[in-house]
C-alpha cells in the first residue's frame, strides 16, 4: 500500500517504523483498526513546532492539527481533556472547552504533568495512545482534512492521518465549534 505524502516529508507506514513513535502510540496502534492508514515521517526535532515544521517541510499550515491538554475542577474532581484542533485555529478553552468539561475554570495542563501522564514528549503529544481517563475532544473541522500532520508522541517525527479517522479513535468526541 502506498501512503499519501505531504510536502517534502518522507512518509513510511507507522506500524513498520515504530522506532519513530512514543511508547503509548506504539502500544495503541496495533489495536486501532485504522493503523495501516497512519504514516510517520522523521523530522528534525528542532523543527517540531507547527509553524517551523510547516515551513521546513513545505506543508501547508492548514494541513496540520494540534493536540493540547487542558484541565479544570468541579466539586473537587479534576477533569482532563485532550483537544485536537486544526493548526490554523485554537481550542476555545475559556468558553467551549470549559462548558464541555463542566468546570468553572479551565487551563492548560502543566508541561510536566502532560508529559508524565501521557508518556509523550511536550510538543509531540498526539491523540493516539492517550491515557484512558482523559477525554478526547476533536474539533469537527479536523475531520475535513484529507491528511492531517500531527504529533507522534516524540518531537523527532510526525504522523500523517486521514482527518476523518480521528472520529474513530477510542473515546473521541467530535465537537462542532471546539476551536475559535
Amino acid at each position: 500500500m502506498s501512503l499519501p505524502t505531504l510536502g517534502t516529508l518522507d512518509v513510511e507506514p507507522a506500524d513498520v517504523r515504530t522506532d519513530l513513535l512514543a511508547e503509548p502510540v506504539r502500544a495503541a496502534l496495533p489495536s486501532w483498526p485504522h493503523s495501516a492508514d497512519v504514516g510517520v515521517a522523521a523530522i528534525d526535532p528542532e523543527l517540531a513546532d507547527t509553524a517551523a515544521c510547516a515551513e521546513a517541510y513545505a506543508v501547508p499550515l492548514e494541513a496540520g492539527a494540534n493536540c493540547v491538554v487542558v484541565a479544570g475542577r468541579r466539586d473537587g474532581e479534576e477533569r482532563v481533556a485532550a483537544c485536537l484542533v486544526r493548526s490554523d485555529s485554537r481550542a476555545d478553552v475559556n468558553n467551549r472547552v470549559k462548558r464541555l468539561l463542566d468546570v468553572r475554570k479551565c487551563s492548560f495542563l502543566s508541561m510536566d504533568r502532560a508529559v508524565e501522564e501521557s508518556g509523550m514528549e511536550y510538543g509531540g503529544i498526539t491523540p493516539i495512545g492517550l491515557p484512558p481517563h482523559w477525554r478526547l475532544l476533536v474539533d469537527a473541522r479536523v475531520l475535513d482534512l484529507d491528511l492531517a500532520l500531527i504529533g507522534s508522541g516524540v518531537r523527532r517525527s510526525k504522523l500523517l492521518v486521514p482527518g476523518r479517522l480521528f472520529a474513530e479513535l477510542p473515546a473521541a468526541e467530535v465537537i462542532v465549534g471546539l476551536a475559535g
